[in-house]
């Protein structure tokens, strides 16, 4: 059994088991790309709310979403923009998106893509306010990927999000588009083989974010 089967078989077993066979907003709240970057956002960070409450702490929302389109970007610690990324920046605690980039994922891939890249990005929010420290940019990605699976389950397991048929393949497909060419962990901008980043999702996913600690 492959690696991606395996997944794809946890992933589908644990949505069965929270009501349905897999996860999306589409024709339940979100019809439009737009209103699911919204709800991704404001049901991630409801979540987040939650989670530090449990902990008698208190979760900063990020401060703005900025929407760019290619060069057209906000600096972040004096680094451009650059296009087809998104990225979360400490320095004003803001996440901002290309969006033709992401909206073309929406399009060929599906809402799933959303429901990955906000909670990835707002995981990157998480770990600036919890000040977790790495040794390996990877690790910290990884970790976001693993926060991402945790948040996307506990609001399927509160009801917040809906199962469909299917989109456990989808998120797994998301993953692997995303994922580094190869493991070589020490480049500065390494994220983590699609194996890798599908791994620290299904994690999350079937663990819950305590099981997020940082791997290497």
């Amino acid at each position: 059994m492959t690696l991606r089967r395996f997944l794809a078989a946890s992933l589908v077993v644990l949505l069965t088991a929270c009501g349905g066979p897999a996860t999306s907003t589409r024709g339940l709240e979100g019809d439009t790309f737009e209103e699911d970057v919204q709800l991704a956002r404001v049901h991630t960070e409801a979540f987040w709310k939650a989670q530090f409450e449990a902990l008698g702490r208190t979760y900063e929302p990020v401060t703005e979403f900025v929407a760019y389109r290619g060069d057209d970007g906000p600096s972040c610690g004096g680094e451009p923009a650059v296009p087809n990324n998104a990225f979360y920046c400490s320095d004003g605690h803001f996440i901002a998106y290309d969006v033709d980039w992401m909206a073309a994922f929406w399009n060929e891939m599906g809402d799933g893509s959303t429901y990955l890249i906000i909670p990835h990005e707002i995981g990157h929010a998480v770990q600036a306010q919890l000040g977790t420290e790495f040794a390996l940019n990877v690790q910290r990605e990884l970790q976001a990927d693993c926060f991402a699976g945790g948040a996307l389950a506990g609001l399927v397991r509160a009801g917040v999000l809906q199962a469909e048929e299917g989109d456990d393949t989808e998120l797994l497909l998301n993953l692997e588009a995303a994922g580094d060419p190869s493991d070589d962990w020490f480049r500065p901008d390494a994220h983590g083989t699609a194996a890798q980043r599908q791994q620290a999702f299904a994690t999350g996913y079937n663990e819950g974010v305590g099981a997020c600690t940082p791997q290497g």
